[in-house]
């Protein structure tokens, strides 16, 4: 099993490559992860003086969304990738909001005191954490006595075409490295009560956890194909390595598997995350 740094080191070299991408195609991106960051704050109770912090938040959300509703509390947005954030800072100087933070840190080190927020998110981070213990341990310590901590991770493989389409493509062409137990993956996370059992070790209450079916859509098969070569891991990654042939092959399987969502003239290939909500008690 790869050790802390090492995970910490090629996940930061994996975003840095994926932000172009991320940045390009945001809006659809943020359109498809809508249902999900819509759960996650209702179910933190933001109020508006809330200090939140945001795990992993990429290019901003939900934490941007949190921002304007805590508009006379502060939202930190907090990640790995200087180059991510760089770009959740531009969209927030763009809406306007002034009660925005940005720094940079490993989720299992935070760099904050004890007992400092009102409520923690991280839609989609946990899957890639160097010690999901540890780091669950350091959401629990920066949460105030009462506050919210809410995840959300992806459910299996077979739920989620958008992005498993590329996965059978990329392997149909390249011999794929056998995933180790406990290394970071998109569906690490995946398995019933993985989190709720990370919380309840960490000493958190009120455990609950809950689907969000989503849908990814795009305008053709050609934009499909072309948003997830250009911000999928895994395409990126393997998209680097072949021949124009093989790319080409690559491409040809994906757009077959997924012309099956076309529907009034648009793309919408369905997928399903869960999120997992847990409160930390006043004895904690």
């Amino acid at each position: 099993m790869q050790g802390a740094d090492e995970i910490r080191e090629a996940q930061r070299k994996t975003w840095v490559e994926l932000s172009a991408g991320w940045d390009k195609w945001e809006s659809s991106i943020m359109e498809q992860l809508a249902p999900v960051g819509e759960a996650i704050i209702r179910s933190l109770d933001i109020k508006v003086n809330q200090q939140h912090l945001d795990i992993a938040s990429g290019t901003g959300e939900p934490g941007l969304s949190i921002a304007k509703l805590a508009s006379s509390g502060r939202v930190v947005l907090s990640d790995l990738v200087p180059e991510m954030l760089s770009i959740a800072k531009r969209r927030a100087d763009l809406q306007g909001l002034t009660n925005i933070e940005v720094k940079v840190c490993s989720a299992d080190d935070l760099p904050f005191d004890d007992s400092t927020f009102d409520s923690v998110s991280v839609r989609f981070g946990y899957m890639f954490f160097p010690d999901v213990v540890k780091a669950t341990e350091e959401f629990v310590r920066v949460l105030k006595p009462g506050g919210r901590l809410c995840a959300s991770v992806w459910i299996k493989p077979e739920e989620n075409p958008w992005t498993i389409s590329v996965a059978r493509a990329v392997a149909s062409e390249i011999e794929l490295p056998p995933l180790k137990p406990g290394d970071p993956n998109m569906f690490r996370c995946a398995a019933p009560e993985y989190v709720s059992d990370l919380y309840k070790r960490a000493g958190l209450t009120e455990v609950s956890e809950w689907e969000v079916p989503i849908v990814k859509v795009s305008d053709s098969l050609e934009e499909f194909w072309e948003m997830v070569s250009e911000h999928s891991s895994l395409a990126v990654s393997a998209l680097k390595k072949v021949d124009e042939s093989t790319r080409a092959r690559i491409r040809e399987r994906v757009i077959r598997e997924v012309s099956v969502y076309e529907e009034d003239g648009k793309i919408r290939v369905p997928g399903l995350a869960k999120c997992i909500l847990a409160i930390k008690s006043a004895t904690n």
